[in-house]
């Protein structure tokens, strides 16, 4: 198989020609189709999240055909198109995954992180946590949904049912969510760099009802607001732009530092959340909902050699919609 490597954190990935992997007990093997890139993945290339596994092939939006399984595993899941999530594994009998909390679990494994990923034209998968898709779906297509897509309607969940959500940071994440977000009968502000008016109209043309810098307000104040962008700036701000009662919901796994303010900010019951993960009743509860939406996702399709290529255009900010790593 072939393979693009992180070997320590802050350096480029690297080709690698690597054995084909075996699928142990309750293993799959997939041939990846394709595997979106996810700004988690920079976090981790660029050393931002402690101790991934080294040397470490990253990605964990996977799709792909499942051409191997190992003891335990049902033969009937041969030749099945399945995606394969950041949340590889989980130990199942903490009281977080006893609760129905597997995304807070005490031992869990993550793709791309702590087990190797889907930037390879190969991958071994937990199948307990490779979700089945159609058939007939594109593979390109749907690579976004496994982690902008789910960690974009988890983040929306915590939000609430408030009909005015601004979006702060319109990339892989935003560009699904504001569709859904639509498609429910919400306003959509859509907030991006302020000097990134392709952004800015990319975010209209799915839907949103405003779209301006993270430097402007809106003319309404938000029922409430999601921060994708890393920028810890965005907590005050956001919490400016949000009425008495609103929620601020911290979308991303990391964030740089939050400033001091005033509590004048948060008083008069503002709130302040992060999401963390995923669960699988996330997964099975949004794919459903994204089909039915008519959820499109806007991609770019890069060969997997040009994966350093990808990151970099994420990076900065080069990208409307998402990156797609395809062997």
């Amino acid at each position: 198989m072939k393979a693009m490597v992180l070997e320590r954190p802050g350096t480029p990935l690297v080709l690698k020609e690597l054995a084909d992997p075996q699928p142990g007990p309750c293993e799959i093997r997939l041939r990846v189709e394709a595997c979106a890139v996810c700004r988690t993945d920079l976090h981790v290339i660029d050393g931002e999240l402690d101790r991934p596994k080294l040397p470490l092939v990253p990605g964990h939006e996977i799709v792909g055909i499942v051409e191997a399984v190992g003891p335990g595993v049902a033969p009937s899941r041969l030749g099945c198109r399945v995606g394969v999530p950041w949340l590889g594994y989980t130990c199942g009998s903490c009281c977080y995954c006893r609760s129905g909390s597997e995304n807070l679990c005490d031992a869990p494994l993550f793709t791309g992180f702590t087990r190797d990923g889907g930037f390879a034209t190969h991958v071994i998968a937990d199948e307990r946590f490779a979700f089945d898709l159609d058939q007939a779906a594109d593979p390109v297509a749907m690579a976004p949904l496994l982690c902008a897509g789910l960690i974009g309607w988890r983040a929306l969940k915590k939000a609430g049912t408030g009909k005015r959500i601004g979006l702060y940071g319109f990339g892989a994440a935003a560009h699904i969510i504001a569709q859904i977000c639509v498609w429910q009968g919400r306003e959509v502000y859509a907030f991006t760099r302020p000097d990134d008016l392709r952004a800015q109209r990319f975010s209209i043309s799915l839907g949103a009802a405003w779209a301006g810098g993270s430097n402007q307000a809106p003319a309404d104040l938000l029922d409430a607001a999601i921060i994708f962008a890393p920028v810890g700036e965005l907590v005050p701000t956001a919490l400016q732009a949000v009425r008495k009662g609103g929620r601020v919901v911290c979308g991303g796994i990391h964030m740089s530092d939050i400033p001091s303010m005033p509590y004048s900010m948060l008083w008069q019951e503002r709130e302040i959340v992060s999401v963390a993960n995923l669960t699988r009743a996330d997964a099975w509860e949004f794919f459903p909902l994204a089909r039915e939406a008519g959820v499109e996702t806007h991609t770019v399709i890069y060969p997997l050699k040009e994966a350093n290529q990808a990151l970099d255009d994420l990076r900065c900010g080069r990208l409307n919609g998402a990156a797609v790593l395809v062997p």
